[in-house]
């Protein structure tokens, strides 16, 4: 009942709420991001959605308009020439998926959830298949991002996935959910670029 019913409900309530209240802090992201660089303050991007469909995810660009767009962060070789400096401090504080509660909004994704993958990230989407983790919306968070985010392998995130699919309850959206607070005033597990050879940092 709680995955079919309440957690949507939920989601939609939570999500438009955060729209209201935090309009403010929108507004002066999209005055700085516009002062610090050329081109427009929305990033979207192609990513997977429920059951493998697509969809475009919606953030606040964090890097220079000529940086491939379809490319995870970790395959650039240095991210850090093509990313401004308002997106440095965006992606540090996780600010810049903000804009993903119109995603929500709409049920493209979840608060809590698997992240969505770039379309493209074969071996991600694979590994999730075998824990049945993209037959869930997407989330704006999740059991991964609290249990060490980028620093994690493609298996590892996978598996945390799946165990979050066969678990999920409310109890635990509220875990992930406060988790997710304290990694973020933290900066746990934020690495530009990744760290592995099997790393996977989601591009922008």
């Amino acid at each position: 009942m709680y995955q079919h019913f309440f957690k949507r409900l939920l989601d939609f309530l939570l999500s438009l709420v955060g729209l209201i209240v935090l309009s403010p802090v929108f507004l002066a992201i999209i005055i700085a991001i516009k002062l610090d660089s050329k081109g427009p303050v929305i990033f979207q991007q192609k990513r997977v959605g429920q059951r493998k469909t697509f969809f475009q995810i919606y953030k606040f660009r964090t890097m220079r308009t000529d940086t491939p767009k379809e490319m995870p962060t970790h395959l650039l070789g240095d991210p850090d020439m093509f990313i401004t400096k308002v997106g440095k401090f965006l992606r540090k504080t996780s600010l810049d998926e903000l804009p993903q509660m119109v995603n929500i909004l709409k049920g493209d994704m979840a608060i809590i959830g698997p992240r969505p993958s770039l379309w493209n990230q074969e071996d991600l989407i694979s590994e999730r298949d075998k824990y049945s983790a993209n037959d869930v919306r997407p989330g704006l968070t999740g059991l991964a991002q609290i249990s060490g985010r980028d620093e994690l392998a493609i298996d590892v995130k996978a598996k945390l996935d799946g165990k979050y699919v066969a678990e999920m309850s409310f109890l635990l959206d509220i875990k992930c959910f406060f988790g997710t607070i304290g990694a973020v005033f933290k900066s746990d597990g934020v690495v530009e670029g990744g760290t592995g050879t099997i790393n996977n940092k989601e591009g922008k």
